[in-house]
């Protein structure tokens, strides 16, 4: 759609230029929200949500909502780099495929590796596995969401044959119980969170159970909250499926006709817990708690089951899975409206990426390397010369490769592993090590490419096509929107040109995603039988049925796919519209037509903390996305929470000797996380709540995956970052401040963090040596940093140990620096960074350094809603008018949690306080 937008610029004239509105999706969660742009002059100058996309109908979150902030030329990678040069892409491409083959030549396929991101689309995943699988000859393709969904995928395969999602989001809204387990999805996935939200509001009777060992913003909002044991889920789910066993809630005629191993999985839960008193012990929580949450469970028909991250990263999240989906079986809940396990995505195309084997230990199509008919059958329609017949090495395991030396050649492709794998600095160290490091990435924060000899730009969301699958398997186009900068190629691209240059040119000709994606759907229906077909076929040979089959677009022409309509997999000829719910009628993926019960021996995690040590917890904050090098460039996302903190329970504060906002200091493995306290009854004693995203790039010391041991799930190679025993301390600063600067800078005081801001950038410091007040000449302290700033203004309180410092170059304050002793002085920012970068008059420049605005009207408190920038200064003072005494008056009043309605527990807090 096609209309003018008037612009007026600073000469008052008016320029009309042709905007564009095109429809596309959201590259955060897997949530799978779309998005409806404005583009201008190659330019996306707006988004909103798609009010007709199935995921969202017209709802974004605050990350969402800001996405064309993220999307500039500054800080992006424009041209390959080989061995630190600028190079072109013939040489940059050539050298990345001598090395390949001269490595495999030398010492065989699996000396070489890939490690992707589910945050690439299915077309780039295709074409890597097919160069690897089937062309390379080693199946070391390994992915990111190896550390997200691996383990969900395991249990789904062990019951139902195949790595499949059986419901929808709609069942989150028809459901008359809801549990949400090890997840927080009012700000890991804030859509379907306000999905359930309002379905509550809809339906009073609906109740929601929050199974969590913290309390969140999605436990606020629950009828229960299960503050379980870390690592107990598997007893608890296990308790379940005694219980129903016990109360009459089996569904015997359900499990007649589709499953198979009830007796032995009910056994193996009856010999390890024989009671339920036993089952509450083990969970830590009472049994009057522990009996009304089964009880929810096995009194109602329709009951959805939400776990992610919580339930996956463990030393035993298959089992936890399958204790899960062992309980929906036994009932008979699954495959109608409103009832079923729902694992939740955490990346944007994570099923995409399991759709086209992007694991290593799966293969495409949904295809597995324990059944050699279905290697033969991938073999024979890729016509591939040395497909791969054994499964290739998982993430952790790869990166260990790496360090040994048995990998000589590894390619990053849109990931940040020395930031996001668990034992970080080995991950450092081992491609320190490694001959060859190849890195297609988009952005100069990303901390990987420090470590690489080839350097490959890539396009981003806004400049890239092709598909990408939400968590309730829906397919949805990711549109290309603006022209890429500089030299940026898009991923797929990008390998083909390197898999041509390895002699593969007959197999990898593809000239438009639109062509690698025909070529995927072909091969999902490829002797690809029905349900029906394998409930009756007699023995065990051959392909078996595969739910995932998306024949029915391997004839879209291109005007179809640029204009593809979200649709549920599977879709074909039986499904041409797709299908929303799977298993409505039995008909499993399995060599029987039915689903596995699996035999659970519920397990703690594998290492116990010392009495000296606190149990690590970690996760997604509401407003930041991973390791933040696309949200942490957007001010507002960065007012919420800007600086890394560690929950903590006062009694373990006490303990501590600290007040809340002071440092803490996190240790492990040789690595040291630095956090501001946040005391909270949200934590249980003895264990603490640690932000994922913060960075080498964002501050000193608050890179918590390098805390994180190596431990993974046998089964899936999962790492369990849920349950990591941490060394705790104070941090004794002797003084703490902040700067706010029109440019970064590199700080070496003993604690930093750094935040974006409208004019530039502010940081929040500390350090256990003296302030720099004592010197004679205090503007030395900032000099070695602005070298071109000769005009400071400085102000010393020896008596109160206070330093403030403004810098200017003509007359524009460049740095302003503010510094004390007393660390329990709560530094407000708002007002200096309201003034940075502007003139300032040199007779009245000295009210700078009060630091103050004269009336206070800049200061509104800590970001609440970062959508309008509400904060909470000006929401308590709303309240206590007395005008605003509800959620909706909040709103109405100042907009805020108006948008995607991620701050709307914080706003009910406010109000019952």
């Amino acid at each position: 759609m096609n209309s003018n937008i008037i612009f007026t610029d600073k000469q008052n004239a008016t320029v009309s230029l042709a905007s564009s509105i095109y429809k596309t999706t959201c590259p955060y969660c897997g949530v799978g929200c779309g998005v409806s742009t404005t583009v201008v002059d190659n330019k996306i100058v707006a988004v909103k949500g798609d009010e007709n996309h199935p995921s969202n109908f017209g709802r974004l979150c605050v990350k969402g909502s800001s996405l064309h902030e993220t999307v500039a030329d500054t800080g992006r990678i424009l041209t390959p780099k080989v061995f630190g040069k600028q190079a072109s892409w013939e040489e940059a491409t050539s050298t990345v495929a001598e090395h390949f083959k001269q490595t495999i030549a030398e010492h065989g396929p699996d000396s070489v590796a890939f490690y992707v991101s589910g945050q690439i689309l299915t077309e780039d995943y295709y074409v890597v596995n097919k160069l690897m699988k089937g062309f390379i000859g080693s199946a070391n393709v390994d992915t990111n969401s190896r550390l997200c969904m691996a383990s969900a995928s395991v249990a789904h395969k062990r019951a139902f044959g195949e790595d499949a999602v059986p419901g929808c989001y709609e069942d989150l809204e028809q459901a008359e119980v809801i549990f949400i387990v090890g997840s927080n999805p009012a700000y890991a996935h804030p859509i379907v969170y306000q999905r359930i939200v309002k379905a509550k509001e809809n339906n009073p009777q609906l109740k929601v159970v929050v199974i969590d060992p913290r309390a969140t913003a999605t436990s606020k909002n629950a009828d229960l909250h299960i503050k379980l044991k870390p690592g107990s889920d598997a007893f608890y789910f296990n308790g379940l499926l005694a219980y129903l066993a016990e109360n009459n809630a089996i569904d015997t005629d359900y499990i007649e006709q589709h499953c198979l191993g009830y007796s032995e999985a009910l056994d193996t839960v009856k010999s390890q817990m024989p009671t339920l008193e036993n089952v509450a012990k083990a969970c830590d929580i009472k049994l009057k708690t522990l009996l009304e949450s089964y009880q929810l469970f096995a009194q109602h028909k329709k009951v959805v089951s939400m776990f992610s991250m919580g339930i996956n990263q463990s030393s035993s999240g298959v089992d936890k899975g399958n204790a899960i989906i062992n309980c929906h079986l036994a009932s008979g809940k699954i495959g109608y409206v409103g009832a079923g396990p729902f694992s939740i995505t955490g990346q944007p195309n994570a099923m995409g990426g399991r759709e086209v084997g992007g694991l290593a230990n799966q293969l495409a199509g949904h295809m597995h390397f324990e059944n050699p008919n279905e290697i033969d059958l991938v073999q024979r329609f890729w016509n591939a010369p040395k497909m791969a017949q054994k499964q290739g090495l998982k993430a952790v395991d790869m990166f260990d490769a790496v360090n040994s030396g048995k990998i000589k050649a590894i390619w990053i492709i849109a990931t940040n592993p020395v930031v996001s794998m668990p034992n970080a600095n080995l991950v450092k160290k081992a491609l320190q090590k490694c001959p060859m490091v190849v890195v297609s990435e988009s952005y100069e924060s990303a901390e990987t490419v420090n470590y690489a000899d080839v350097v490959l730009p890539a396009t981003t969301w806004g400049e890239k096509e092709g598909m990408v699958t939400s968590s309730e398997r829906t397919i949805s186009l990711q549109k290309s929107l603006v022209r890429a900068p500089g030299m940026a190629k898009n991923d797929w691209e990008i390998v083909t040109l390197v898999a041509q240059k390895m002699e593969f040119s007959d197999a990898f000709t593809y000239k438009h995603a639109h062509d690698i994606f025909k070529e995927h759907a072909a091969l999902s229906g490829f002797e690809n039988i029905s349900a029906d077909e394998n409930m009756h076929r007699s023995g065990t040979e051959g392909s078996v049925h595969r739910a995932f089959d998306i024949s029915g677009l391997a004839n879209l022409s291109l005007d179809e796919y640029l204009n593809f309509t979200p649709t549920p997999w599977p879709i074909n000829a039986e499904n041409p519209k797709g299908t929303k719910r799977l298993f409505t009628q039995g008909g499993f993926a399995t060599k029987t037509g039915k689903a596995n019960f699996v035999p659970v021996v519920a397990k703690y995690p594998q290492v116990v903390p010392s009495a000296k040590q606190v149990i690590m917890n970690t996760g997604r904050i509401r407003d930041q996305w991973h390791t933040m090098t696309r949200t942490g460039r957007v001010p507002k996302l960065m007012t919420h929470l800007s600086e890394p903190f560690i929950q903590i329970n006062a009694k373990d504060a006490k303990r501590l000797n600290v007040v809340d906002k002071a440092l803490l200091q996190l240790d492990n493995l040789g690595s040291t996380y630095i956090g501001r306290a946040q005391i909270t009854d949200e934590q249980r004693v003895g264990e603490i709540f640690v932000p994922i995203h913060w960075n080498d790039s964002f501050s000193k010391s608050a890179k918590v995956s390098a805390l994180i041991s190596s431990i993974t799930d046998a089964l899936s190679g999962q790492p369990e970052f849920k349950q990591c025993p941490v060394n705790i301390s104070a941090f004794n600063a002797k003084w703490s401040g902040y700067l706010v600067s029109t440019m970064p800078v590199k700080l070496t005081t003993d604690y930093w963090t750094m935040a974006t801001i409208e004019q530039g950038v502010k940081y929040v410091i500390a350090d256990k040596q003296g302030l720099p007040y004592c010197a004679d000449d205090s503007e030395t302290f900032l000099q070695t940093h602005f070298p071109e700033i000769s005009d400071w203004l400085v102000l010393k309180d020896d008596k109160s140990h206070i330093l403030r410092i403004a810098g200017f170059v003509n007359n524009v304050l460049t740095c302003f620096f503010a510094g004390g002793t007393d660390l329990s002085v709560k530094y407000s920012t708002q007002f200096i960074e309201k003034q940075i970068g502007k003139k300032h008059n040199p007779k009245t420049r000295f009210k700078l350094l009060s630091a103050l605005d004269s009336d206070g009207s800049l200061d509104v408190g800590e970001i609440i809603c970062s959508c309008f920038q509400v904060g909470e200064k000006t929401i308590k003072q709303a309240i206590a008018s007395g005008d605003c005494s509800s959620v909706e008056a909040l709103g109405k009043q100042l907009k805020c949690g108006t948008n995607c309605g991620s701050c709307i527990p914080e706003l009910k807090a406010f109000i019952s306080s």
